[in-house]
């Protein structure tokens, strides 16, 4: 059996229940220079929220975990294993299910978004690694590919950007056609929707989680720019037209809802990716970033949207303001296990 989709299996969207959720402790140094205790102090404070709503699990390199228990809840489990960086998003496994109540999952290839930090040999081999702990029968996969850079509403339909999944440093030598023929042979996918580019400056190269999300069948969040002079403007107005006129797997139309970006700010002068459509839905709540300052206004404009679209869920926010400075969020450094 070469792919999941020959034994039923698909990929759940993220509304669906959670057995846990993955982390992996801060560990590169050079990502945060002078903020590194304090990204770590950030992740063990999403850890900790998370742990509330249903059982987590932290990745920490042998010599880090002592400062994860310290910073960590008791309720949070600590796995030894080594790796390279901290977005368990995109370098962890992508757990698949079928109807016979079975899970497995996916081992994707990973350079570092392009081969743009070393080393990562550790973090390549963390999917595989958590699998064999687990004792989950893995699906490995041939091609480069990071789990910020898809969305998925579990009944056939995934959206993604060519800005990323079509980059020359990720699968240089594969067609638009073979990808999406991977996609669909591993994730149970029917249709793909593919949006042009991501947040501008993002150095994933546009990962999907910074732009768009289902929120559930057939309605998509995603973050607008109605500032004409900012480059976000043309990528959101170009995106938008895409999904205003796809359909999904079942032939549905989009009910589309625009969440308002923060201002635009800079950290060593660079302008931030900041985005509230890097939230992670856990059972029974949702936990956003927000970034406080200049983005008091749209913090609390996205708080209102969002609790409208999950009423049944209680909007849990953190602040994203550290986090984002090591380059992605909430939705990043996490990774879904469904339940079965």
């Amino acid at each position: 059996m070469n792919y999941p989709t020959e034994a039923g299996f698909y990929m759940p969207a993220e509304w669906h229940k959670k057995q846990r959720t993955f982390m992996e402790w801060p560990v590169r140094k050079t990502a945060w220079k002078n903020l590194f205790p304090e990204a770590q102090k950030a992740y063990a404070n999403v850890a900790n929220k998370i742990a509330e709503f249903e059982p987590l699990s932290m990745i920490v390199s042998k010599e880090l975990e002592n400062e994860a228990r310290k910073l960590c809840s008791n309720e949070v489990e600590i796995i030894s294993l080594e790796h390279d960086d901290s977005w368990m998003r995109d370098n962890g496994p992508t757990f698949v299910i079928n109807d016979k109540k079975e899970i497995a999952g996916i081992s994707w290839q990973f350079n570092a978004w392009g081969n743009k930090y070393t080393p990562y040999e550790n973090d390549a081999k963390v999917a595989t690694s958590l699998l064999d702990l687990l004792n989950i029968k893995n699906f490995k996969s041939d091609i480069i590919l990071e789990g910020g850079s898809i969305h998925v509403d579990g009944l056939g339909t995934l959206i993604t950007t060519e800005e990323c999944l079509l980059n020359p440093n990720r699968n240089p030598s594969l067609s638009k056609a073979k990808i999406e023929d991977v996609l669909m042979k591993y994730l149970g996918i029917k249709k793909i929707i593919w949006l042009k580019k991501g947040l501008f400056g993002d150095e994933t190269d546009g990962h999907i989680d910074n732009v768009a999300t289902f929120v559930r069948p057939h309605v998509i969040a995603m973050q607008s720019c109605n500032d004409i002079n900012d480059p976000n403007y043309s990528i959101y107005k170009e995106n938008l037209n895409i999904l205003e006129n796809a359909t999904d797997a079942l032939g549905k139309k989009f009910e589309i809802i625009s969440i308002p970006q923060p201002p635009i700010t800079y950290y060593n002068n660079e302008r931030l990716t900041l985005s509230y459509i890097n939230y992670y839905l856990v059972n029974g709540g949702l936990i956003l970033p927000v970034f406080g300052d200049s983005a008091q206004k749209t913090d609390k404009i996205a708080v209102g949207i969002l609790q409208e679209l999950y009423p049944n869920r209680e909007i849990v926010q953190v602040d994203g303001s550290v986090i984002i400075r090591g380059g992605g969020n909430i939705h990043c450094i996490t990774q879904q296990m469904p339940h079965i």
